[in-house]
């Protein structure tokens, strides 16, 4: 079965939030998508990495819906779309990368919000949302995230999702061309923690 093919059951996949829902994003989903993010890319831009020339065509958005195919089969990643509850309105997406299990069982956040949405509670119920996925469903003990530490707002969501800042690392991700420095977050999983046994150690 082709990659393509094999999106349409995933499609069923659906996190629910607070005046949002999560699913993974559909070849239907195009059109919304593009303007959506082309619309916001002043907005974007000094976030993310380099956008390639192609990035808004169509077959760079089949090979995105390939690589998110890949990655839910493989268990490595879970790539979603947010969408405002009320009339369905594509407002984001927001990925759970970087999935480690054996000893670690973490994962890291990455999302991103257009413009038009922006600081509207969207972004940070998609957080919660899939804070609660990663904990619950997936049974991951810890999540990461980062971010630059001149965008205030993302820092502010992150500490209002029950993220804690936890260090600095220097020239961590390469944002729009350039290594930049990211302030590191992380939230451990309250859900795990009640059921761990006493780490005392007895001598």
């Amino acid at each position: 079965m082709a990659l393509l093919d094999w999106i349409a059951p995933e499609s069923g996949l659906r996190v629910e939030g607070e005046g949002v829902f999560l699913r993974p994003a559909r070849n239907g989903d195009f059109e919304e998508w593009r303007e959506l993010r082309a619309a916001s890319r002043d907005f974007l831009q000094p976030w993310e990495p380099t956008w390639p020339a192609d990035d808004l065509s169509r077959a760079a958005f089949r090979r995105r819906l390939t690589a998110y195919a890949r990655d839910r089969e493989a268990g490595v990643a879970y790539p979603f779309f947010v969408f405002r509850s009320s009339d369905e309105a594509l407002t984001g997406g927001i990925t759970l990368s970087n999935v480690r299990r054996g000893v670690a069982q973490m994962g890291s956040v990455g999302y991103w919000c257009g413009q038009a949405f922006a600081r509207q509670g969207q972004t940070l119920a998609a957080v919660r949302a899939l804070t609660l996925f990663s904990f619950r469903t997936l049974a991951l003990h810890r999540l990461e995230a980062a971010c630059l530490p001149t965008n205030e707002p993302s820092r502010k969501l992150l500490n209002r999702a029950g993220f804690t800042e936890e260090g600095y690392a220097k020239a961590y991700l390469k944002i729009n061309g350039v290594w930049r420095d990211h302030v590191l977050f992380g939230l451990v999983s309250p859900l795990r923690a009640a059921l761990e046994p006493d780490q005392g150690v007895s001598v």
